[in-house]
């Protein structure tokens, strides 16, 4: 079955914007993008190294924003129309929250190794294999 609402998560990745891509291609509904921002004052964000201050908060809003933007242009490249949203908080919980929150049926994500770790999040990356694994529809990862 076709889903009627696919929401795309962007990190600002390549593989972010192929899954952007992809769900402009595949699927003709009503898309989200989400760029989720981390809290400065999370161990795993920049802020976290080094030190969260109102300019660093604003920057990061600034980022995420323009990432927002830049889906928006590249989905009227292809005439179509995205709705955007930006969160913060833990990125993986960000986009489980956002899916049972706005009757998402589909997610499309871009998904990157990381480091260390299970053979999975090293092939699809942290985020990518918690959002797998959790959320109750159907996600797509690209790589």
């Amino acid at each position: 079955m076709a889903p009627s609402h696919v929401l795309v998560p962007l990190d600002g990745s390549p593989l972010a914007v192929d899954a952007l891509d992809d769900a402009l291609e595949l699927f003709d509904c009503r898309v989200t993008v989400l760029n989720v921002v981390t809290p400065l004052d999370a161990p795993m964000s920049e802020g976290g190294i080094l030190g969260a201050d109102e300019d660093r908060r604003e920057s990061a809003r600034d980022r995420a924003d323009r990432i927002v933007d830049r889906a928006t242009d590249r989905a009227a490249e292809s005439d179509r129309r995205v709705e955007t949203a930006v969160r913060t908080g833990d990125p993986a919980a960000a986009i489980l929250e956002y899916v049972d929150a706005h009757d998402v049926d589909r997610v499309v994500m871009g998904g990157h190794g990381g480091e260390r770790g299970r053979v999975a999040r090293r092939l699809l990356g942290t985020v990518a294999t918690s959002v797998v694994g959790d959320a109750p529809v159907t996600v797509t990862v690209v790589r």
